[in-house]
């Protein structure tokens, strides 16, 4: 089994109990990779070097940083110098022979970098930007994963992509992962955040929806506030890409899982499969010929 961890950026994700977690499936025998954000600390340095995030909002709704240049190094010394040096430390003093990377390296993500960003202003106007450095993954150097698995290391790979052209480009953490999960056709991407899972009430825990068909997934997208939409998003890529669900929480990584948080799965339940199978015109007919056979039977039965 491969088994996929998207660990959030944002503060309050128990990222040293998930890397404790991690170690002990890898000792079990379990194949992981491991993604990271990075959102947390890239505000933090970016106010600490005068050049604030800045966030902006397209049409559709999605909420993303605003990567200028100046932005695009500081989200890199964060992700790929910072955190990721981290994780791996932690995970080599567990016991595992982490290996980081960014997605630059062997160019193990190429993404097309967006020729324009629209962005709708307070007022309501969509502002048009052209010196953006984010980008939409494309290719995934799965081969270069799978070389890293079979030789006994757990990849550890920062959201840093490659442009067709070479540029470094920001790229959203959960869709990265996504499209990992599914360039290594996993059987499950966990995406560890900081809040319980999708709520139908961002403020009331107890509205957490368990449960979420993929084929239903867009319903639920109501629900979805602020970076729960990428997520949600991300978990819709990943099942299209051949992935069997997608589970997210903030609870442990075993419990989230195992279900303590959303799961989004492709198999259907029991309730869907009967559905499914009583509405199907093969089925109707297989009943009724099964009918005439049993009523033959009890008559011979009664005749002798």
């Amino acid at each position: 089994m491969t088994l996929v961890v998207k660990i959030g950026g944002g503060a309050g994700v128990a990222t040293t109990a998930i890397v404790q977690e991690i170690a002990r499936l890898v000792a079990e025998g379990e194949r992981v990779v491991l993604l990271h954000g990075g959102s947390d600390l890239t505000n933090t340095l970016s106010e600490r070097l005068g050049h604030p995030m800045r966030m902006i909002t397209s049409p559709s709704g999605m909420t993303s940083r605003y990567t200028d240049s100046e932005t695009l190094q500081i989200f890199a010394m964060a992700v790929a110098g910072q955190i990721n040096t981290e994780l791996v430390a932690q995970l080599q003093q567990a016991g595992v022979n982490a290996f980081g990377m960014a997605g630059v390296d062997g160019r193990l993500l190429v993404a097309r970098r967006k020729a324009v960003v629209r962005s709708v202003t307070p007022e309501g106007r969509v502002q048009i930007l052209r010196d953006d450095y984010t980008g939409q993954i494309e290719q995934v150097n799965s081969a270069l994963v799978e070389q890293l698995l079979s030789a006994g290391y757990t990849p550890v790979i920062a959201p840093l992509a490659l442009s067709h052209q070479g540029e470094r480009l920001n790229v959203d953490g959960d869709r990265a992962a996504a499209a990992v999960a599914a360039a290594l056709h996993a059987d499950t991407l966990a995406i560890m955040t900081n809040v319980p899972g999708l709520l139908q009430d961002p403020q009331d825990a107890s509205t957490l929806i368990e449960t979420i068909p993929a084929a239903q997934l867009d319903t639920y997208m109501q629900y979805a506030r602020g970076r729960m939409r990428k997520k949600l998003l991300g978990a819709q890529e990943a099942l299209q890409g051949g992935v069997s669900r997608v589970c997210i929480g903030s609870a442990s990584l075993r419990a989230v899982i195992n279900g303590a948080g959303t799961t989004i799965t492709t198999a259907e339940s029991e309730e869907e499969e009967e559905q499914r199978t009583a509405s199907d015109p093969r089925t109707t007919e297989a009943v009724r010929q099964t009918d005439t056979i049993h009523t033959a039977m009890r008559e011979m039965v009664s005749l002798s």
